[in-house]
């Protein structure tokens, strides 16, 4: 699968890149910046560009921007990307004097994201860490993928139950990645709290 990571350069962008190169798949990392993308995707052994670029002529376009630019990178990047498919994995969060916690009064940045482009949006991997793809065995942990389109959503669970080494669940429609990102800020204030590096695996499934 050819698959486009806009915010590549960050943290998380260049974790996923690096797990998605290990599984086999064909990487391309973005950025505002193309030298800096393809300085970046040099180190990891994929290839870069700029974002309007790289979402050209890709399987899947992973949104991995800081929350406070997710929306913009995205509009700007609609007629770029067309109709390919976009897994958000972004979460808005605000950092307060008594924890952290979501951003977003209401919806969610994939929402908001889904309501600017006309391509399929799923969101997930919210509760997965950049710690976590770095590990060298896939992670305790289960995969959360929510969307409105059956297809991209079944292609974003296929590829994320190859990340993690428990399940790709899938938890309904797009309007719950309002939990998902939630949960970012509850998985965050259980690290601070405890000093630990906590994660998510559900319960009572087969």
């Amino acid at each position: 699968m050819k698959i486009a990571i806009v915010g590549g350069t960050g943290t998380f962008g260049r974790a996923l890149a690096r797990k998605l190169r290990l599984l086999g798949e064909d990487v391309y990392i973005g950025s505002r910046d193309a030298q800096r993308a393809k300085e970046r995707a040099l180190e990891i052994g994929v290839k870069g560009d700029s974002n309007e670029h790289v979402v050209k002529g890709v399987d899947l376009v992973v949104l991995a921007t800081k929350s406070n630019a997710a929306i913009e990178t995205g509009a700007a990047l609609a007629d770029a990307i067309g109709d390919t498919p976009v897994l958000c994995v972004a979460s808005d969060l605000r950092f307060t004097d008594i924890g952290i916690v979501p951003g977003l009064e209401e919806g969610s940045l994939a929402e908001n994201l889904a309501k600017l482009i006309r391509a399929p949006v799923a969101s997930g991997l919210q509760t997965v860490s950049a710690i976590d793809l770095s590990s060298a065995e896939p992670p305790d942990l289960d995969a959360l993928i929510c969307g409105d389109d059956p297809g991209v959503k079944k292609l974003v669970l296929e590829l994320a139950g190859r990340l993690v080494g428990g399940r790709a669940v899938d938890v309904g429609p797009l309007a719950n990645s309002r939990a998902l990102e939630g949960m970012t800020a509850v998985i965050l204030n259980v690290n601070k709290e405890f000093g630990v590096h906590a994660g998510l695996r559900l319960t009572g499934l087969p």
